[in-house]
């Protein structure tokens, strides 16, 4: 029997019991669409979080009193106790590190309320920046202009905001030059904003920016002060980090032994630690499609018994007209093999769907990988090759006259 004659005696025999099929398929459908699923779920969101949440770009990197992802209490409780960064530190950076592209500090106060006249937005994100902190963050304007030193300097009452802002206080009208209250102080708008989108659902655009001057005195917060630094290449990155690190160090008054008692976090450092989470939530729903595979694979084994017992007639008929051992064990390997294969294909078109659906449904985004569908084929007729053996072995060994003689 050659291979496209075993593999239409399977595909024959799948059709000719529908719901037996079906039932036996179930497994591994359910196992290969898992991983199908998941692997283009967690690929869309590894390259959606790359481009869209943590691109600092390949030059940035922040220093901050703490991890500015906190994944456990301890981490927590060990920032609290480190010394905030002020004003003077960023001062300290920007004026003694030669290497420095840009140097810009940055305060934030979430779920702000920002009017103008009688129409308001809530949960806006108010930034202190200083001028320099436009060109590191690479916010473009559609209109006006960003802050300024002048306006540092001085503690102006001046502002850019975000899109979501214009479009809720000022639909049809110009918002440059016009006046806005923010916790119940003012600011004259100087620039709007390019529109960004959302991410995962939250919108990008719902900011108001304002010099760190006045952002101080406007909520009179001894918040810690996140520095920024452009290093100007990624070849430079390094050496510029042990640069300012030597310059908080020495402010700091650190010992040459004692640990930083501050962070420095790139892009890369935000990127392992969404890889470590999204690689946990991986493995553990591979680990549950693998159950479905096994699952799939001893039912698919019962219903090769099953068909051995059928088919004895057939197997000791083989054999008395010159079919070798080998020649029965490949017939029923194939069989079974193509079972788990073509319960893998559907797997890997509901799979497919089910990402997409994902996708159309809601703003997790999903991207299709060649390999991802290459392994869950490969792993399907895998499954049936390994559960196979046993009945494939059962009828090779057949004794072909005891096999005749079955009824």
């Amino acid at each position: 029997m050659n291979l496209g004659e075993a593999v239409r005696i399977a595909a024959a025999s799948l059709w000719a019991h529908k719901m037996r099929s079906i039932l036996t398929l179930i497994g591994v459908v359910i196992g290969v669409t898992s991983v199908i699923a998941v692997v283009s779920i967690v690929n869309g969101l590894n390259t959606y979080v790359a481009e869209k949440l943590f691109n600092l770009g390949a030059d940035v990197f922040l220093i901050n009193r703490g991890p500015s992802i906190i994944t456990n209490y301890e981490d927590y409780q060990r920032a609290q106790k480190n010394r905030k960064f002020t004003m003077d530190d960023y001062l300290a950076v920007r004026d003694g590190c030669r290497d420095c592209l840009l140097v810009g500090g940055a305060v934030f106060h979430l779920n702000a309320e920002v009017k103008y006249g009688m129409n308001y937005v809530k949960d806006t994100m108010m930034r202190g920046w200083t001028p320099s902190i436009a060109r590191i963050y690479d916010v473009e304007l559609a209109s006006g202009r960003h802050i300024t030193e002048a306006d540092l300097g001085r503690g102006a009452p001046v502002c850019t905001i975000g899109w979501d802002v214009v479009n809720n206080l000022f639909a049809g009208v110009d918002p440059v030059g016009k006046e806005i209250r923010f916790d119940g102080k003012a600011c004259q708008v100087i620039g709007v904003g390019k529109k960004l989108g959302s991410v995962l659902g939250q919108s990008r655009d719902n900011w108001v920016i304002i010099p760190i001057s006045t952002f101080e005195k406007t909520y009179s917060t001894d918040q810690s002060i996140r520095i920024w630094v452009k290093a100007g290449s990624a070849e430079n990155m390094e050496r510029v980090a042990d640069e300012v690190r030597q310059i908080l160090r020495g402010r700091r008054h650190l010992g040459y032994s004692a640990k930083d008692d501050f962070v420095i976090e790139t892009n890369q450092s935000f990127l392992s630690i969404w890889s470590g989470i999204s690689g946990t939530f991986f493995v553990v729903t591979i680990v549950i499609a693998c159950i479905s595979l096994i699952v799939g694979g001893i039912v698919i084994m019962n219903i090769m018994l099953v068909s051995v017992t059928e088919r004895t007639r057939e197997i000791g008929l083989r054999k008395s007209i010159g079919a070798r051992r080998s020649d029965i064990l490949t017939q029923f390997l194939i069989e079974s093999s193509t079972i788990s294969a073509i319960g893998g294909i559907w797997g890997i078109l509901l799979g497919i769907l089910l990402a997409k659906l994902v996708s159309w449904t809601t703003d997790l985004p999903s991207t299709i990988k060649i390999w991802s569908v290459v392994a869950g084929f490969l792993v399907a007729a895998s499954v049936g090759l390994f559960f196979g053996v046993y009945p494939a072995s059962k009828a090779a060994w057949l004794d072909p006259v005891v096999a005749l003689r079955a009824e």
